[in-house]
């Protein structure tokens, strides 16, 4: 039996994963139902997946946060102290994770191992280009996507699907929370 893996992903209601100017995280629009849903969600026994760039940014902003800082919510300090395992070819730092282990390859070999091998569902926040070529191989059992009520037409950064493959999504499940922010989990297939 394999883990399931899951792609877990914020975004505008345009398709971008982050905003530059004056947007502050989760574009200013996070409210008390998704921050317990989310700390609900990373709750559960699972292993994180990163991609070396999602690591070194997470770690550069809890490193310049502070204890009240959003970045600081319940549910990324949880995040935080799940086994990890970091994806990389490059990664030459000291990695900063507490119970993290960098596996250097391409990222589908990596993944499909772990997927054989994990006893916990897998579950990856972030790392775009990583996860846009594990959907490609058919490794993403679900796609989790949180959109957020915005359009960042000029300011939108980390374009999500950028590049990525072609995809038919099977709705698995959907809620809305704080009463202007949708959660939808998706079933990946490649459109053929």
């Amino acid at each position: 039996m394999t883990a399931t893996y899951t792609f877990d992903v914020f975004s505008s209601l345009d398709g971008f994963g982050a905003a530059s100017g004056n947007w502050t995280g989760y574009w200013g629009k996070q409210g008390p139902e998704l921050l317990e849903h989310r700390l609900a969600l990373y709750g559960e026994e699972q292993r994180m997946v990163f991609g070396a760039n999602t690591y070194r940014a997470f770690t550069r902003m809890l490193a310049s946060s502070t204890e009240e800082s959003e970045v600081r919510d319940p549910w990324v300090t949880r995040m935080r102290s799940l086994p990890a395992t970091v994806v990389s070819t490059t990664l030459q730092e000291a990695i900063d994770w507490p119970n993290a282990t960098v596996v250097s390859g391409d990222a589908v070999d990596v993944v499909a191992r772990l997927k054989e091998e994990s006893k916990v569902p897998l579950r990856s926040h972030g790392s775009l280009s990583m996860n846009r070529a594990l959907m490609a191989a058919g490794l993403v059992d679900r796609l989790q996507i949180t959109i957020f009520p915005v359009i960042t037409g000029q300011t939108g950064a980390d374009p999500i699907f950028q590049g990525a493959a072609d995809f038919d999504l099977e709705l698995i499940e959907s809620r809305t929370l704080d009463g202007n922010l949708q959660e939808l989990i998706y079933r990946p297939t490649l459109h053929v």
